[in-house]
């Protein structure tokens, strides 16, 4: 999870920890864009030692 919540779901936002690997930075903006297309919306919050990413779909 990015120490940055507000740009979690921006594509290709990465960590500093996280760029060793050969991740893209995609999913957490499809999961934005996937929320979005439904009619819901996502969030992301930082913690200590990771984070939680919310998701909220209409019924």
């Amino acid at each position: 999870m990015p120490t940055f919540p507000h740009r979690a779901f921006d594509r290709f936002a990465r960590t500093e920890a996280s760029r060793t690997g050969e991740r893209s930075g995609l999913g957490l903006a499809y999961v934005h864009a996937a929320a979005t297309a439904h009619g819901g919306t996502a969030h992301a919050a930082d913690a200590r030692y990771g984070g939680s990413v919310a998701l909220d779909l209409p019924c």
